[in-house]
């Protein structure tokens, strides 16, 4: 099970949040009770800086993209290539991160420094990965923090196609296995890309409800290991 670090000094919440407005603070750390501190109140870090450099932003957008119970949009030509890859969780977190921060990606904002921090999360059991293989190489996969009913997705990958794809899909699977309609996947902004596999947008104010209720459940069982 997780460990719970020491709480954050800091003051990360939404009372000054304006609507339409995505970016709510600037400063604090990375800390892992800083992080777990924002998460739970429904914010994510992210730099103001190129690339993703300081100061770290604190950020809420309005409206929220999620993925919600049944949402997931599967074609019959993902479902077809779904077939020829295989799913794993937590076996490659690092390496998952680490093509996630690949600086030739356009638009890369993944810092050295975040990806020490949410290295530290998954060590403390907060942050999880989900990849997909095909022929024993890492094909594509995402990580995110997994904190009680949420998963908070940070960001996804592929080397072959449709990989990503099919490891939104496998998260899909795991996080609403249960079928507790209060459990709920986050991926920040909705991307037409996203959108296209079953993403939808919420305004924060139901987004933060959603989120309440999510955070009183317990670990989805492929993260508990």
């Amino acid at each position: 099970m997780p460990v719970e670090p020491d709480v954050s000094r800091w003051r990360l919440d939404l009372e000054h949040a304006a609507p339409d407005e995505d970016l709510v603070g600037v400063g604090a750390d990375l800390e892992p009770g800083t992080l777990l501190k924002a998460y739970r109140a429904g914010l994510f870090p992210m730099g103001l800086g190129h690339h993703g450099r300081g100061p770290i932003g604190w950020w809420s957008p309005d409206p929220r993209g999620v993925l919600l119970p049944g949402g997931i949009k599967v074609s019959k030509s993902l479902r077809r290539s779904h077939r020829r890859f295989e799913v794993r969780v937590n076996t490659a977190f690092e390496e998952v991160l680490n093509a996630c921060a690949d600086p030739r990606r356009e638009g890369r904002w993944i810092t050295p420094a975040v990806a020490r921090a949410y290295t530290r999360m998954h060590r403390l059991g907060w942050a999880h990965s989900v990849e997909v293989w095909l022929d024993g190489e890492l094909a594509g996969g995402l990580y995110g923090l997994a904190i009680g009913g949420l998963f908070a997705g940070e960001s996804m990958f592929h080397r072959v196609t449709d990989a990503s794809k099919v490891a939104l899909v496998a998260l899909a699977e795991r996080v609403y296995a249960d079928g507790n309609p209060r459990r709920l996947i986050d991926v920040q902004w909705a991307t037409p890309h996203l959108c296209s596999l079953g993403i939808t947008e919420v305004p924060r104010e139901d987004y933060v409800a959603r989120l309440e209720g999510a955070l009183e459940l317990s670990l989805p069982a492929a993260f508990t290991g």
